[in-house]
């Protein structure tokens, strides 16, 4: 079976988890004889040997280069030597166009795309090939944007190719809602593929931390939360900066570590300066590699207090290093993840509670993460790529049918 696979970014070059899932899938189902091959946007070397990749790049093109983790910035090397930066919404009507193009001269039974960006992309495909399409939704417009219809640019993007696919799979139940309610897509339209981690893939961590102040701070008493992902309105973070005011006044030897970046950067260090716990939090921006595993690895306790999130691994990628956490219960990981401290994002006040009874009780936090760990040793992949092989047979099948 030969799927021809779009998706927008893969490790290391990824801003976020999309790119992480899109990986993990993809290696589990190439177990299953499955021949795979991925179309990216820009050109870059991953270690992908399981499936083949392939830059999407226009006739007149040489390269097509990621701007470090900007996700929105990509830089054009021109076959006359010129150079062309392009923000994202450029660079998704030339992926559509390269994309579709380049798929004309390739052998495939199914179209599978990731997200929004690849849509388009993946409708021109359908259209000319008349082949199944399978739209794979890791967020939605609202989801992202924060209010009920975001860009509505994008709004139109995604309305029309969940119509026009012919199955779409949800990260969660949670997106699942969100299709129906902004689309009015049949609910018998959307299967539920949650997302997995594989143990066996994590890079252990070094003897040493790279938070040399947190982890001297730690030896003096400290306790630390941390939260890794992008300063981004649905995050929810002012919001846990607002219970961490109220724990560090019961608990003042807590210290709260930012690790990412994102438009609320300014918004979040002004609104900590604001509350008076300043000297408390710390923001170290986005980080890869070694300083990215060590924040995981240096808290007492992961907080994730997403307003809306579609699926969510950072709680399980904290799990792997050894730090229990704390999620709000609209997002995708609560309907899988048991052991973990459960609130609703709004609740201020609870978030508080929750996170103060943690950081003062070691006995609660050894609890949680002697749970936490049993339960992420047992998670897989296998699941999930178990569910998608099934729904590329049945359409294969009606075609041949």
């Amino acid at each position: 079976m030969k799927i021809l696979m779009l998706g927008w970014e893969l490790p290391p070059h990824n801003s976020g988890g999309l790119g992480t899932a899109c990986y993990q899938l993809c290696k589990a189902l190439s177990k299953k004889d499955i021949d795979i091959e991925f179309i990216l946007p820009y050109s870059a070397k991953h270690d992908t040997s399981f499936m083949a990749v392939t830059a999407a790049q226009p006739q007149n093109v040489n390269e097509i280069i990621r701007s470090g983790i900007a996700y929105d910035s990509y830089k054009y090397l021109m076959s006359d030597g010129s150079q062309q930066w392009l923000n994202i919404y450029h660079q998704q009507k030339l992926f559509e166009q390269a994309a579709s193009s380049l798929a004309d001269d390739k052998e495939f039974d199914i179209v599978h795309a990731h997200d929004w960006l690849t849509f388009k992309a993946a409708m021109r495909i359908k259209q000319a090939r008349n082949c199944p399409l399978i739209l794979h939704v890791h967020s939605v417009e609202s989801d992202r944007a924060g209010s009920p219809t975001g860009n509505p640019l994008v709004h139109e993007i995604e309305n029309t190719a969940l119509h026009m696919a012919d199955k779409i799979l949800a990260v969660s139940q949670h997106t699942k809602n969100a299709i129906i309610r902004d689309y009015h897509i049949p609910a018998s339209k959307i299967e539920i593929v949650h997302n997995s981690i594989e143990p066996s893939d994590i890079t252990p961590l070094d003897e040493t931390n790279a938070y040399d102040y947190l982890s001297l701070m730690k030896r003096n008493g400290y306790k630390v939360v941390v939260n890794v992902g992008r300063l981004t309105i649905q995050k929810g973070l002012p919001n846990l900066l607002r219970a961490a005011k109220e724990v560090i006044r019961r608990q003042p030897k807590t210290l709260f570590l930012f690790v990412g970046n994102g438009e609320q950067h300014n918004e979040l260090v002004s609104l900590s300066a604001e509350l008076g716990i300043g000297q408390n939090v710390l923001f170290a921006d986005f980080q890869r590699g070694k300083n990215w595993r060590d924040a995981f690895a240096i808290g007492d306790l992961f907080v994730m207090p997403s307003v809306s999130e579609p699926f969510g691994l950072t709680p399980l990628e904290a799990i792997s290093y050894g730090t229990p956490s704390l999620i709000s219960k609209q997002s995708g990981i609560s309907e899988v993840l048991r052991n973990c401290l459960k609130v609703d994002y709004w609740d201020v006040d609870e978030m508080a509670n929750k996170i103060t009874a943690a950081v003062a009780n070691p006995a609660l936090l050894n609890e949680l993460r002697k749970n936490a760990t049993a339960e992420y040793e047992k998670l897989t992949w296998n699941d999930a790529s178990d569910k998608v092989h099934a729904i590329y047979r049945q359409h294969v099948a009606k075609v041949a049918a």
